[in-house]
């Protein structure tokens, strides 16, 4: 018996006696039975738990044990414990293994609390019938003594922290109903053991890494509803046999790697089916007709697949249809017959959401979207080929919150159809064609917040009317043939956030009204024929980063009020008029030349250099014949493994695009004028620079401000979904393999993009290959950058997407703390992540970067949060941090987990500070 538990057992007698001593046992006795196993038990399970609201205050000596808050005893035998319901009480610490003690337990319910550490052994607890440890950070692996609880009827171990492998064993639980291991780290293959569980109802798998096939044991449940098994790496066709679950309600598999098509017969007998979701996998071959048969269908996700050919009618025969999302296919539509699903799609009555962007649709817009249910509210028909004018019926659809035409050929005026559409939220018609004004009944959508008409033809002055949209956040009119004065109504949107009005033809004075819209954080109008000064007002602008007034013709000096703004750079004309300059990224351009990359850079000119990797170097540019300023990358081919560099990113980026990846605009691959062999890159140009910048280097014409609590958790949120999409939505899962500061670069929106893809490894099959492999013996044993090396590479192991957890976990901590892993204040033992630890919880405000901490200081001030509302974001940030920075890979978050968690701190904190 080790120390520990000699010391425990001692306690635990000491704590008898004491009972006895002051005669709570004859107290007990007077109202029941006593049952002083079960009290122990309690005793045991108050000792080690960490109760800080007082949760467990009732549980004391001077009052019977069945009285106890969450304590339940049967009523006929007074004394035995038959629940201990303590669900959402902040509770933390590991559940006591004396848990196990309570024999006659039929429900145990701690979920929704902090409780650490492994499950204990509750083979003893053969009554129960409900256990739910659900919502806790619940580690390692789920013992396989569960089996020996054969009265169980639901089991909830979602959202924790559990890893390792379904255990086998729980295919003995004949009587479960209820099966939740959702939102874990498990791995391994689904057993087939568990279609012996065939009294099932519901089962949720989701957000795991279970990879393998799915069994076709699974369709031996007689009774199941609910089927969840997405957002794992599942691979292999679906079994046919699923599609004849007639009791299925609700089925769930997007987000892994299934292939193949589907079966013709799908939806025959599924006649209780109500949610489908099948998104992000890799099916192909067209959508079945039979799927139409699904009678109770009100979801259908089948987005970001490889379906083809058409979309078919039958689907119009779902009544109860919602929601129809078929965007990222091949699904084609190029004649009257095959747009015929418009048609049907307009007999179900209850459709609110249908998209279909980023598919093969062709030709002009039936007017029948225009019969379309008016129930329809969502409406995507972006990145596809359609030409023509939008029908005037397209104002019949009343009800529209959002609609998207964007990347397409469309020709025009707007003003016909867009009139009737006042409830509109969002409207995205860029990258097209449209022509004629800005009509003025714009003004009348007084719902639009997100209002996208950049890279069309629009003439004209901008509307005053465009003042009037109260909730409007972002306006986007640039690269278009506007002309006239900006109307100073534009001042009366004062939620507006982003305002872009560059490449057009305005002309006269930026109104002084702008000052008025204090939530303004970015302003381009560049490339205009603007005159005057800068106004004075926008001095009140106390969050705006962004200021491009380039290609103007502006006078006068930059007024000393704007000095502080966190990006400010001074260019001189020949006419030393000072500017300030940003560029906004436009259409794509044509192939370039070795010659062109010596022009844009003056002869790659030391001047233009932005900085050295280990590889080659990275200059600034401008592409005469594009117009475009671009980042370009030149390899140094002298260097070992520098040619493979080049190789390794363009094959990375031949399949993949995510709108927070920094993706190659094109690549050059030549002979220099020496007859050398050239190879570069050619990326947006990121004038913002990279997040090592922002963080370290705050010259005043840098980054005077720092950067604020939301710009740091929206650039990690970006960050996230980048390595979340690179592990698991892009086919075969990828290591960036180099995740630090200054491989993640800002645009002009401080919207954050995860480049440099140079050591990228493709994990193929379950097994890491680095792209590289000819440089690096197939392994990455010391890749990436120092103090971001996840510990594990030290032992030469192969890349794995674990180890760009622990390099995000890192930046995560960096960005809190405002110091990188490598400062002189890491020795002696102490690191970055343990510094962290060791001030978690109650410490933690005191290491976070200065700047954030006077901004959290004002947050509280304001009242508009309290401390521990404040508090609480940090310790969800700080949490996620250390659970990427485990020493084993095993036990990290996964890169979606990390990516959900941190999304709702956004939304948590935004909505706060409104």
């Amino acid at each position: 018996m080790c120390d520990n538990q000699k010391v425990k057992l001692a306690m635990l007698m000491l704590l008898a006696l004491l009972l006895m001593s002051h005669g709570v046992g004859n107290v007990c006795c007077s109202t029941a039975p006593e049952n002083s196993t079960d009290m122990l038990a309690l005793l045991d399970f108050r000792a080690t738990t960490k109760d800080p609201i007082g949760s467990l205050s009732s549980w004391s000596t001077s009052i019977h044990y069945c009285k106890w808050r969450g304590v339940v005893c049967n009523p006929k035998k007074h004394g035995q414990v038959t629940a201990l319901k303590l669900a959402n009480q902040g509770l933390s610490g590991p559940i006591a293994s004396s848990v196990g003690n309570l024999t006659f337990l039929h429900t145990l319910d701690l979920s929704s609390n902090q409780l650490f550490g492994k499950i204990p052994h509750l083979n003893n607890l053969q009554k129960m019938q409900v256990l739910n440890l659900g919502y806790n950070s619940l580690d390692g692996i789920i013992p396989d003594t569960f089996a020996n609880c054969s009265n169980l009827k639901e089991l909830h171990l979602n959202h924790n922290l559990l890893r390792g492998a379904i255990p086998r064993e729980i295919g003995h639980l004949k009587n479960l109903v209820f099966f939740a291991l959702n939102n874990n780290n498990l791995t391994g293959t689904i057993p087939a053991t568990l279609g012996n569980i065939t009294q099932l109802e519901q089962i949720y798998l989701e957000y795991n890494q279970l990879e393998g096939t799915i069994p076709d044991d699974l369709s031996q449940f007689l009774n199941i509803a609910v089927l969840g098994l997405g957002a794992n790496r599942l691979s292999g066709t679906i079994p046919e046999s699923l599609f004849n679950l007639s009791s299925l309600e609700y089925l769930e598999l997007r987000e892994n790697q299934l292939s193949s098509s589907l079966p013709s017969s799908m939806g025959d007998r599924l006649s209780n089916l109500q949610q489908l979701y099948l998104g992000h996998n890799m099916l192909e071959g067209p959508i079945p007709e039979s799927l139409g048969n699904a009678s109770l269908l009100q979801g259908v996700f089948f987005q970001s697949n490889n379906f083809t050919n058409q979309i078919p009618s039958s689907l119009g025969k779902l009544s109860r249809l919602s929601t129809l999302d078929l965007s990222t296919n091949m699904l084609q539509a190029n004649d009257s017959q095959s747009w015929g699903f418009l048609d049907a799609l307009g007999k179900c009555r209850s459709l609110q959401q249908l998209e279909l962007s980023n598919n093969q649709l062709q030709g002009v817009i039936p007017s029948s979207v225009g019969k379309l249910p008016p129930t329809l509210q969502s409406l995507l028909l972006g990145g596809n080929k359609l030409i023509g004018t939008v029908p005037p019926s397209m104002g019949n659809l009343s009800r529209l919150i959002e609609l998207t035409l964007d990347k397409n050929s469309l020709t025009g005026t707007i003003i016909h159809w867009l009139g009737n559409l006042k409830e509109l939220q969002s409207l995205y018609l860029r990258e097209n064609y449209f022509n004629g004004p800005i009509p003025t009944i714009i003004g009348n959508l007084t719902h639009l917040v997100l209002l996208y008409l950049d890279n069309n033809a629009f003439e004209g002055p901008i509307p005053s009317s465009l003042g009037r949209p109260p909730l409007l956040l972002k306006l986007d009119l640039s690269h278009n043939n506007l002309e006239g004065s900006i109307p100073p109504e534009v001042g009366n949107l004062k939620q507006l956030v982003n305002l872009h009005l560059g490449s057009n033809k305005l002309i006269g004075e930026i109104p002084d009204d702008l000052g008025q819209c204090q939530n303004l954080a970015t302003i381009q109008m560049g490339q205009n024929i603007l005159t005057g000064g800068i106004p004075v007002s926008f001095g009140n602008l106390k969050s705006l980063n962004i200021l491009n007034l380039s290609d103007n013709e502006l006078s006068g000096t930059i007024p000393t009020v704007l000095s502080d703004l966190t990006l400010l750079i001074h260019r001189k004309q020949t006419t030393r008029r000072p500017y300030l300059l940003l560029f906004s990224f436009g259409k794509k351009f044509p192939v370039v030349s070795y010659k062109d990359l010596t022009q844009a850079t003056g002869n790659f000119s030391e001047s233009n250099l932005i900085g050295r990797g280990s590889y080659g170097s990275v200059y600034k540019g401008k592409l005469t014949h594009a117009k475009i300023q671009v980042a370009i990358k030149v390899f140094d081919l002298k260097i070992r493994c520098a040619n493979r560099s080049f190789v390794s990113e363009c094959e990375v980026f031949r399949d993949i695009r995510h709108r927070n990846l920094l993706p190659i605009l094109t690549a050059c691959s030549t002979i220099n004028n020496t007859g050398d062999d050239f190879k570069a890159l050619i990326y947006e140009f990121m004038l913002n620079g990279n997040l090592d910048t922002w963080l370290h280097h705050r010259r005043a014409c840098v980054a005077p401000k720092g950067l604020s609590l939301v710009q740091r958790i929206s650039i990690i949120v970006d960050n996230a979904d980048a390595l979340a999409y690179l592990h698991h939505d892009c086919g075969r899962p990828i290591a960036h393999c180099d995740v630090k500061p200054t491989n993640i670069l800002l645009d002009d929106d401080m919207n954050a993009y995860l480049g440099d893809f140079g050591i990228a490894s493709l994990i193929i099959d379950s097994r890491p290959t680095t792209l590289e492999h000819s440089c690096s013996n197939s392994s990455v044993a010391m890749t990436g950058t120092i103090g971001y090396i996840p510990p594990e590479y030290a032992q030469s192991v192969h890349a794995t997407t674990h180890g760009d957890v622990y390099s995000f976990g890192i930046v995560l901590l960096e960005m809190l703390i405002g110091k990188r892993p490598t400062d002189s204040l890491f020795e002696d033992g102490l690191s970055i992540v343990s510094l962290m630890e060791r001030s978690f919880p109650d410490q933690v405000f005191c290491t976070i970067d200065a700047h954030i901490q006077e901004e959290c200081k004002d947050l509280i001030q304001s009242k508009a949060q309290t401390e521990n509302e404040v508090y609480r974001y940090w310790l969800c940030m700080v949490q996620v941090a250390l659970s990427c920075t485990r020493s084993f890979p095993r036990e990290r978050m996964n890169m979606r987990e990390v990516a959900i968690n941190l999304h709702s701190v956004r939304r948590s904190y935004v909505a706060a500070i409104k």
